[in-house]
């Protein structure tokens, strides 16, 4: 990787780094005060505009879903004769390790065993089937197909203005139909600095849940103390070996530690299903993917009308406002490797596979859990409910044989997760500050790595959980209209390419009937 910093928009950098150096910067001097002024703002945007997370993330997936089967679905990324730079199975390995990993660790048990204990809209009584099947219909529901529709649209619009139109891999790249060459000025720079700050907040997001991870596999394991300067510790031991990793660059770097994470995944996952209740994760596979199937409409588009208003806030709207505070980031590196792809191609490897993954995951992870509470030990709704999400993947697997093996396992898991996650994101973010540049300079790379350790120390000492939320859902606010705009712009560029290809076609067909009959 290039240490040449000639490449620095010094118009989108500097606004970038004023914002998160400063809120760094504050967090670390007076935390309690920004702790104040941040709930102020959560608690507003939830108020007057949940409702907009809820509906922009179902048009998001309705439009994913629309172009794959439409025409638009044989537009190549790319000019028409090229062909994809990388093989299938790493192209989904680097997608989901990146767009989800830590993430999965950690709520994997989790989630569903707060819902069992908790049911969404008070729809069950808690701890029952009822409640069972609808924590697995919505943990389905906010980790399969909506978030990777998010990153479906973001990466979509970047490959194809990149790749088609020749632009610089950057979000404002997308808007050119709607600002033209406006891209190159204010707006186009104002947009790219938003894509690093909801970068940078989504990543310090899934630093400080790593962390806390880890930091409760060590208690449970070693019966190491639980606390604040441990964590920080993890964090700041991880950055380092992230920033490493990300100088490394996406062949040598990312590559290798996605592949390698997925197999040790998935034994984890062969291990509980075989060992653990073998029939009823299948059976809770087969009939809560049904019920999620069947209320995906009616789930898409509950607001707090009728609902309840603090559950969507804490689980639905944050998990919409994460994977939009993420989006900017693994849109730009989903759509640096899938050069070469059809937009058909593109939308079904990007939703279905690793949404079927993740189908996957939570009825081995949450299945096995949600046994243990109905017909085993249990036990771990109390558990969450007294020392919280991070400890409860230890606390399953201290039900089966080998939990420290397993549990070690757990921890190497987020530990790469955490690592080539966070590598990713230094690279977009230093891409995105370096005029789109595949190689954006090393010391830019090293400085947006630090400074996402940085700021998930500071969230985590603001607020623990609840800080690392309320980031999540601030930095997601003004890129959510980003988004929308994509998406329009996406489809005025579209149509245009059709149009185009078209007149094309045709010029071919006189061309050729011309020759025929001479």
């Amino acid at each position: 990787m290039t240490s040449n910093n000639k490449n620095i928009d010094i118009s989108v950098f500097w606004p970038a780094i004023f914002v998160t150096g400063g809120f760094v910067l504050w967090g670390a001097m007076t935390p309690s005060s920004l702790s104040v002024v941040t709930t102020a703002a959560l608690n507003a945007i939830i108020r007057s505009f949940g409702w907009s997370f809820v509906t922009s993330t179902a048009f998001f997936l309705i439009l994913a879903i629309f172009l794959a089967i439409s025409r638009f679905g044989k537009i190549r990324l790319g000019h028409d004769d090229e062909k994809p730079e990388f093989s299938t199975v790493s192209w989904v390995c680097m997608m989901f390790s990146v767009g989800m990993g830590i993430g999965l660790m950690f709520w994997g048990v989790a989630e569903p065993v707060s819902h069992f204990g908790a049911p969404p809209h008070g729809m069950a009584q808690p701890q029952t089937k009822e409640a069972a099947l609808l924590a697995m219909q919505y943990s389905y529901f906010h980790w399969a197909l909506h978030p990777w529709a998010i990153y479906a649209v973001v990466g979509l619009a970047l490959a194809y203005f990149s790749y088609r139109r020749d632009l610089p891999t950057l979000i404002s790249s997308g808007f050119y139909p709607l600002l033209g060459e406006r891209i190159h000025g204010p707006i186009g720079k104002a947009i790219d600095a938003l894509a690093i700050i909801a970068t940078l907040f989504g990543t310090a997001t899934s630093l400080g849940l790593g962390a806390q991870q880890i930091n409760s596999g060590m208690h449970f394991l070693w019966h190491t103390p639980e606390s604040s300067a441990i964590a920080l510790t993890i964090i700041a031991v991880l950055t380092v070996v992230f920033i490493l990793s990300a100088v490394s660059g996406v062949g040598k770097g990312v590559q290798f530690l996605s592949n390698m994470n997925m197999i040790v995944a998935a034994l984890l996952l062969l291990f509980l299903a075989i060992i653990g209740p073998t029939v009823f994760i299948f059976d809770t596979l087969a009939e809560s993917l049904g019920y999620y199937l069947s209320d995906l409409v009616t789930m898409s588009f509950r607001t707090a009308a009728f609902g309840d208003g603090k559950w969507l806030a804490g689980w639905t709207i944050f998990y919409w406002a994460w994977w939009v505070s993420w989006a900017p980031f693994v849109g730009v590196f989903i759509a640096r490797i899938s050069r070469g792809r059809t937009i058909r191609e593109f939308v079904i490897g990007v939703l279905l596979i690793p949404s079927a993954v993740t189908f996957v995951w939570f009825s081995i992870m949450g299945g096995t859990a949600l046994y243990s509470e109905l017909l085993g030990v249990g036990g771990l709704v109390e558990i969450v409910s007294e020392k919280g999400a991070a400890v409860s993947l230890f606390a399953l697997l201290a039900q089966y044989p080998a939990a420290t093996l397993t549990s070690t396992v757990s921890m190497f898991l987020v530990a790469v997760f955490f690592v080539s996650g966070a590598d990713a994101a230094s690279v977009v973010m230093g891409m995105l500050s370096c005029r789109g540049t595949q190689h954006p300079a090393t010391s830019i790379v090293v400085l947006w790595g630090l400074l996402a350790g940085a700021s998930a120390c500071v969230l985590l000492v603001m607020g623990g959980l609840g800080g690392l939320q309320t980031a999540s859902i601030l930095a997601a606010a003004p890129f959510l209209l980003v988004m929308v705009g994509l998406c329009v712009s996406l489809w005025m560029g579209l149509l245009d390419d059709i149009e185009v290809h078209g007149h094309f076609e045709e010029l071919e067909g006189k061309i050729a009937s011309a020759e025929a009959e001479g």
